[in-house]
């Protein structure tokens, strides 16, 4: 068992419902639980599946150096890098230019 925490923005009613049924939601859409990897595996799918035009971020707890792993899905300014074997966050620019 391990940490999760899922972050939803935008995304259908059906699916906040459906993350409930495995997830605490603390804050509208923001999701947390102890969770096996293959329930973490299955919530994912279902994320993946129904999210339409919406974002979601998923962090768990692991024994990688930094301590957890994350993955995202849908349009958002964040966006995972690589760097130096960690993975972090970066900022795409706003549209138009302006930062």
């Amino acid at each position: 068992m391990a940490f999760l925490a899922v972050v939803t923005e935008n995304v259908p009613p059906r699916l906040r419902g459906r993350m409930a049924i495995w997830l605490l939601e603390v804050r509208a859409g923001v999701y947390i639980g102890d969770v096996s990897r293959r329930t973490r595996e299955m919530i994912w799918e279902q994320l993946s599946e129904g999210h339409e035009d919406g974002s979601v971020v998923m962090a768990w707890a692991s024994s990688h150096e930094s301590g957890y792993e994350f993955q995202t899905l849908g349009e958002n300014r964040r966006e995972p890098v690589e760097f130096d074997g960690l993975r972090l966050v970066a900022f795409r620019p706003l549209e138009g230019g302006d930062s």
